[in-house]
């Protein structure tokens, strides 16, 4: 599984940067123009003053164009990646800009408008960066004079090109691989084993359930679930997926055999925070995909990839796919997994996820009649 044409010194600077951000640290990224960014969110009274020492020019606040709509208060052009507006120095500071990130939080300069800026050349992979370390896609930034490199190692800062941030999303699971596996006998499925799979790109680890042998099967019963803390393992009524991971595993052993596969991707991928984040925006009235998409995120940021890789691992090449949703069909297909047949795994609304799931099928093409 190793991609022998990704470099294995650019996921370990990209993943050091977004290891940063989150700590609150700024990044330079490099290319036709050095551009310093800081999360928004994370960002601490001396990082700002470290961003402002180092700059060349006026800040200005990239953010995701749904939410760039909101901070200009101003209609966004379709098809834009991403806005950026001028910070003023008096909302250069930490309760502004969690303000300005932040469509959940309620401060005063949240309700501010900016006005426009010019958009640098690496604001898409900024906020790229910012997602890869599950961050609010609303980032601080800018511009720093040529050489600025020595300066910036002096403050102990990375450096990292912007064209490798942006390439990354292709490499994220390269040299996903084998690392352990035991036995873990189940619930109502006693002949079970995990088998626990590592990127060595991202460091990321997923999970294979298998009931009985299905790689001895002509074509197993498959699931591809994306990790749900809420749902998984607090029981969660807000959403289906606990059901489905339970029911899951249930069918399978009924089925005599079946593949679970456990992906850290939790919250369609855009991290357990961000998705209590968006349920506090369902309760204000959006639906799960706009509340997504007004954090920054796409309505889904997946990778099912990985999936694809996993049973190819497993030696399982034909399935038949326990699901209700049409892109993991596609998805499987287009990486060469042969879905023979998809098995439906609709469970009844509960009182309280039933627009949850209304919004699945109405607007997501999830199979649930």
């Amino acid at each position: 599984m190793n991609d022998a044409s990704f470099s294995p010194l650019a996921p370990r600077l990209i993943h050091r940067a977004a290891s940063d951000l989150r700590r609150g640290v700024p990044v330079l990224l490099t290319g036709d123009e050095n551009l310093l960014i800081l999360a928004a969110e994370t960002a601490g009274p001396g990082a700002v003053a470290e961003l402002r020492a180092l700059a060349t020019a006026q800040p200005v606040l990239l953010v995701a164009p749904v939410r760039g709509a909101a901070v200009l208060r101003r209609s966004v052009e379709n098809g834009a990646v991403a806005v950026a507006a001028l910070l003023p120095d008096a909302l250069l500071n930490v309760e502004a800009l969690r303000g300005f990130a932040d469509p959940t939080a309620r401060q005063a300069a949240a309700r501010t408008a900016l006005e426009p800026a010019p958009l640098p050349q690496a604001a898409l992979a900024a906020l790229t960066l910012a997602k890869l370390g599950r961050l609010l896609p609303a980032l601080v930034a800018v511009p720093v004079a040529p050489g600025i490199e020595a300066a910036v190692a002096s403050h102990g800062l990375i450096a990292v090109a912007a064209r490798d941030v942006l390439d990354y999303p292709a490499g994220e699971t390269a040299g996903l691989r084998r690392i352990a596996s035991a036995p873990v006998p189940l619930n109502g499925a006693p002949d079970s084993r995990v088998v626990a799979f590592r990127a060595e790109a991202s460091a990321i680890e997923h999970l294979a359930i298998l009931v009985g042998s299905p790689e001895t099967a002509e074509a197993p019963l498959v699931r591809i679930h994306s990790e749900c803390f809420t749902g998984d393992l607090l029981g969660s009524m807000r959403c289906d997926c606990g059901e489905q991971l339970r029911g899951a595993i249930a069918k399978m052993a009924e089925d005599g055999a079946g593949v679970l596969l456990y992906l850290a991707q939790e919250g369609r991928g855009i991290g357990l925070i961000n998705k209590l984040r968006a349920y506090t925006l369902q309760d204000r009235g959006l639906d799960t995909l706009d509340a997504n998409r007004v954090l920054g995120w796409g309505a889904d940021e997946r990778n099912f990839l990985v999936a694809a890789l996993m049973l190819v691992d497993l030696g399982i090449k034909r399935v038949r796919l326990l699901t209700n949703n049409p892109d993991k069909l596609a998805a499987l297909a287009a990486c060469g997994v042969e879905v023979v047949g998809r098995e439906a795994h609709a469970f009844a609304p509960n009182g309280v996820n039933d627009e949850y799931l209304n919004t699945k099928a109405a607007r997501m093409g999830h199979m649930l009649d």
